[in-house]
């Protein structure tokens, strides 16, 4: 075991501060790395502030973690010393169950070991897992993605998590050319929807509540922009999309953008507001439109993406922030003042 430093919350209404703290030395198959950079995902509030219900303290939270290789286990050959890699929202799965073996991780039929705030198996009985927000993370090399040496390596950190969040119900649902997406919410997650759906060749709506993000949604790669408080707009719109991308976390009437879809269009929800949202069963009846749901990525797939952002130079609009400075953060976020991903410095902390 090695003591390992991070910014820690105590409670619900705590706020963060430095926390001592042990990680395991690295097993035959772990890989020990240096942190330089960690993504502030909107998640990381709702744990921290234990809006669940199942948060463990003290916590760390944080998954969108990017840096470079310290130390090897004995058994490792994929990574050396010095490789730029990442790590993602899954440190270990059971990799024996049918989901597993399909390379998707993040449905393990036995249980994920998320990032933090999971029961950390390879640790011990009574551990518990402390993500990113820390200056080392130990992970079985299985669960270790490489980064491409082209992407800005701050800017890709929330690419481990609204990249993937994104880019796997666009990949699975098809998206491209031909294809008519819609992005709502241009927040962390939506911006990357529009890059992503716009780089794999779909035309692109951004629906948002605020005509002030016209501007930036077309230059991030938004074909089109509808104002979801513009009625005329949303009739304009009705049975345009074939697949619309949901990142919103509040509450919001999912009928309105159900009504956009045409025969057979499909919409996928990605954020994950606390309280239920209510579905009107004859939005989906009528021309076979499908809700749907989607989490991250299992392993294979989320180096696909990063592969694929490598090739199209893809990489997140960030703020990068001090390790003092994550309560101001979560504030910040909760009004939507950021454009559009917080990153934690620890490269110079």
């Amino acid at each position: 075991m090695f003591i390992c430093e991070g910014m820690a919350v105590s409670a619900a209404d705590a706020t963060f501060a430095p926390f001592s703290f042990e990680r395991r030395d690295p097993l035959p198959h772990d890989v020990d790395i240096a942190i330089q950079y960690c993504g502030v995902c909107h998640s990381d509030l709702h744990q921290a502030r234990n809006e669940w219900g199942n948060t463990k303290y003290p916590c760390i939270p944080g998954h969108e973690i990017v840096g470079f290789v310290e130390r090897v286990g004995a058994e490792v050959t994929k990574f050396k010393v010095g490789d730029k890699v990442g790590v993602g929202c899954i440190v270990n799965s059971c990799r024996t169950c049918d989901n597993c073996r399909r390379g998707l991780e993040n449905y393990c039929l036995n249980g994920m070991t998320g990032t933090y705030n999971a029961p950390d198996k390879e640790t011990g009985p009574g551990r518990w897992t402390f993500g990113g927000y820390s200056r080392r993370v130990v992970v079985n090399d299985e669960h270790v993605l490489r980064v491409p040496d082209n992407l800005d390596l701050a800017a890709t950190a929330p690419l481990l998590c609204a990249g993937i969040t994104t880019y796997s119900p666009l990949r699975h649902w098809k998206a491209g050319p031909g294809v008519k997406v819609g992005v709502v919410g241009l927040g962390g997650l939506g911006h990357m929807a529009v890059k992503i759906a716009h780089a794999m060749g779909a035309d692109v709506s951004m629906i948002t509540t605020s005509a002030g993000k016209a501007a930036d949604a077309r230059h991030l790669g938004a074909d089109h922009v509808i104002l979801s408080k513009d009625q005329e707009q949303m009739d304009k719109a009705a049975m345009s999309l074939d697949l619309i991308i949901d990142t919103v976390s509040a509450p919001h009437d999912i009928n309105a953008y159900l009504r956009m879809l045409r025969t057979d269009g499909a919409l996928v929800q990605v954020g994950l507001p606390i309280e239920p949202l209510p579905v009107k069963v004859r939005s989906l009846i009528y021309m076979r439109k499908t809700f749907a749901g989607s989490m991250i990525g299992g392993i294979p797939e989320t180096q696909e993406m990063l592969d694929f952002c490598g090739e199209h130079n893809i990489v997140s609009d960030i703020e990068l922030i001090r390790p003092d400075q994550i309560d101001m953060a979560y504030e910040r976020m909760l009004k939507s003042d950021v454009k559009y991903r917080f990153v934690i410095d620890w490269a110079h902390a």
